[in-house]
């Protein structure tokens, strides 16, 4: 689960996004990709992002986002519906490097074929910042993790460059679509089992439909209501290609809950 990495401060309110939520808008940014200039700052391993210049010193950084985003698309076919979505969730941080050496070249990598999500691609260093990190310490730990580079502390110099608004990047060939299942609705997920009819104690206050992102042929997503009806599908194990919540996955779910309730 993801904690509340980004910060922003909106006529001088400070507000936790949710990661349903698109920081471009929440910002003000107006339509299309970008990039808009933004007020940017490092606090305690968090990003505080701005509508207006932060107290003290701040920098004014480009911000983008990504062709498509997902929750964007659910907040308008949804509209107050999109509130369904988990509010646990915060906006998670991660790091590219853009790594410049003394004759003026960059470092990129290229992903291995074997990765399921965005294999063959040429990118920079970079991933995820620990919750325990800064933003610095956690793109030198993904060079050092990816590269085998390891930059002595006082021999280099850092600086910024910009900030981009990034989503999930499923592989279609793989995956056709995906969706973020909070604890009630998992939990009357794993308490079904296949072969057998559905539970009659289920909660009433289960949602006819649990929002989630589908991928089309052409690339692009959308947004789609999948019924409840679907996760708790009780379909037997021999029946192939009905759509339903694996048998694994609902032991799997089972052990999460428990691991919650610890």
């Amino acid at each position: 689960m993801a904690a509340a990495r980004v910060l922003l401060l909106l006529s001088g309110r400070a507000e936790s996004p949710g990661f349903a939520h698109s920081v471009c808008r929440l910002l003000g940014a107006g339509p299309g990709l970008g990039p808009w200039s933004t007020h940017c700052g490092l606090k305690r391993g968090r990003l505080v992002l701005s509508d207006g210049p932060l107290p003290g010193a701040s920098t004014r950084l480009p911000l983008q986002r990504s062709p498509f985003c997902p929750f964007a698309a659910l907040e308008q076919q949804f509209g107050a519906r999109a509130a369904e979505l988990p509010t646990n969730r915060g906006v998670d941080l991660g790091v590219a490097v853009i790594l410049q050496s003394s004759d003026q070249t960059v470092l990129l990598t290229r992903r291995t074929s074997t990765l399921s999500v965005s294999p063959n691609l040429w990118v920079p260093p970079g991933g995820h910042v620990e919750l325990d990190e800064e933003l610095l310490d956690g793109g030198l730990r993904e060079l050092w993790e990816e590269s085998g580079l390891q930059l002595p502390q006082g021999q280099f110099s850092w600086v910024p460059l910009g900030l981009w608004e990034a989503r999930i990047q499923p592989n279609p060939s793989e995956v056709s679509a995906f969706m973020w299942l909070g604890p009630d609705v998992a939990a009357a997920v794993a308490a079904t089992e296949d072969g057998t009819e559905t539970p009659r104690h289920l909660p009433q206050e289960l949602p006819p439909s649990v929002l989630a992102v589908e991928l089309e042929e052409d690339g692009g997503t959308r947004p789609l209501a999948l019924p409840m009806s679907t996760l708790l599908r009780t379909t037997p194990t021999t029946a192939e290609g009905k759509e339903r919540v694996s048998t694994g996955t609902k032991f799997a779910l089972r052990l999460w809950l428990q691991h919650l309730g610890r």
